[in-house]
């Protein structure tokens, strides 16, 4: 199997957003699976690389963005999915989570072939990040337990493009191999 990395995306979150009281309850729902694939990446010696959101704070850094989500409204949702002091972190600005980022150097430097996406949102940043991934030839695994959505239809309809247009291996979370 080629070598993987495990991706969090924007679990780092103060959920003090306008989609936040639609976002939770699917954050809630996806957090038991997204914790267990951090788990079992780390033991496994899988690189764990969070790729979160700045929330427009250009002079943040991960520390800062840590700090500001676990003083949110909503802790429990962060706190099961912290940085340990192994995992790898990178901002972004956007969607995906290759624009105008390091992450193609960063995974080529780890020797990474294929990538397993977990986080949210589904129909947002992990669709266009795993189109991103699907450009630069990488292999991608979205285990559609471990994404949490806004809007349920469209998650459903993101995985169905993942899977159909961009070849990804969409499936439960307990089945991904890393």
């Amino acid at each position: 199997m080629s070598r993987s990395a495990l991706i969090v995306i924007d679990m780092l979150n103060t959920y003090d957003h306008p989609d936040a009281e639609h976002l939770i309850p699917s954050v809630r729902a996806a957090l038991p699976n997204v914790v267990e694939l951090i788990r079992r990446a780390r033991e496994g010696g899988v690189p764990v690389i969070y790729v979160n959101d700045n929330f427009g704070e250009w002079r943040s850094h991960h520390g800062e963005i840590i700090e500001t989500t676990l003083s949110g409204p909503h802790r429990e949702l962060v706190e099961p999915v912290l940085p340990d002091e192994n995992s790898l972190f990178v901002i972004k600005a956007r969607h995906s989570i290759f624009y105008e980022t390091p992450l193609t150097y960063l995974l080529s430097q780890l020797d990474v072939e294929r990538v397993v996406l977990c986080g949210q949102v589904t129909e947002q940043c992990v669709l266009y990040s795993a189109l991103d991934a699907h450009i630069r030839h990488l292999q991608v695994t979205v285990p559609d337990d471990a994404v949490a959505h806004i809007h349920e239809d469209l998650a459903v309809a993101a995985l169905r493009m993942m899977e159909r247009n961009m070849g990804a291996t969409v499936g439960n979370a307990k089945a991904v191999e890393l």
